[in-house]
């Protein structure tokens, strides 16, 4: 008997999300998943790897099944576990068996978080066997044709404790990402944020004299999704200035001399 799973139809994505391409990486993930390759997609935080797997889904037609991963994520809860339901003992699918059994995309999101024993269970999937043993079922599990397994990480976040390992990352094709071109970023901070190109253009600014000081204080500099958290309140009537210092300053760090910095880059641009 067979507890309810999840639904890869409830992950469908039926609307075709806004996605402004960077380079050729929509030809390399077709390919890729053409070839039944694994695809790693490597960039900082927030600059449009999560919102590229939502179009890539839709552009393939396929469930997005999406984990977050952390410290305490187990082989279990990607792969499954007994459960009591009804004084009874049922097997309950977890989201990667279930986009291995239904076809889905499995995107596991930021993976070096995950502890180095958990994601040796994608070996197997990623390589040119497409298998998924389940242990406790005794079950060797072919991956259906249409499934696809996609990974992200950090590589500014990286440390001796959280890196990838060659072991893993030599499984799959890696895509490279980085924040647009000024002209890009603009472009959708506008359609994204509803804000006019004129403070969109001085937020992408804003953005770059930031990123100048990664590595000098900062770990990161403002993303583009923080600019467009910024853009939005901007857009209800809150001040370019007090607007940049609630979505940027204070989500880039809680140093008290580096938040005033990062405030004065915004006085001077706006």
């Amino acid at each position: 008997m067979s507890a309810q799973i999840l639904k890869p139809e409830e992950y469908r994505i039926r609307a075709e999300p806004y996605y402004e391409a960077i380079g050729n990486e929509i030809e390399i993930f077709e390919s890729a998943y053409r070839n039944k390759l694994a695809i790693s997609l490597r960039g900082p935080t927030g600059c449009g790897k999560t919102r590229f797997m939502e179009y890539m889904a839709w552009r393939l037609k396929l469930p997005l099944i999406t984990v977050s991963c952390h410290d305490d994520l187990t082989a279990s809860d990607l792969i499954g576990r007994y459960l009591i339901t009804d004084n009874q003992t049922v097997w309950v699918d977890g989201p990667l068996t279930t986009a291995v059994r239904t076809g889905a995309i499995c995107y596991l999101d930021e993976i070096v978080e995950a502890r180095a024993d958990t994601t040796v269970v994608i070996h197997p999937l990623a390589d040119d066997r497409r298998i998924l043993p389940i242990e406790k079922l005794g079950e060797l599990l072919l991956a259906h044709d249409s499934f696809c397994l996609t990974i992200s990480y950090n590589p500014g976040y990286q440390s001796v404790l959280k890196d990838i390992k060659q072991s893993t990352r030599q499984r799959f094709v890696s895509l490279e990402f980085n924040y647009p071109a000024a002209e890009l970023e603009q472009k959708i901070v506008e359609n994204e944020s509803g804000l006019d190109s004129g403070r969109s253009r001085q937020l992408v600014r804003f953005a770059q004299l930031t990123r100048n000081l990664k590595g000098a204080g900062l770990d990161e500099g403002a993303s583009t999704r923080l600019l467009i958290h910024a853009g939005k309140l901007m857009l209800s009537g809150i001040t370019p200035v007090d607007a940049c210092a609630s979505a940027v300053s204070q989500a880039l760090t809680d140093d008290a001399e580096m938040i005033a910095a990062v405030n004065e880059l915004c006085a001077s641009v706006f």
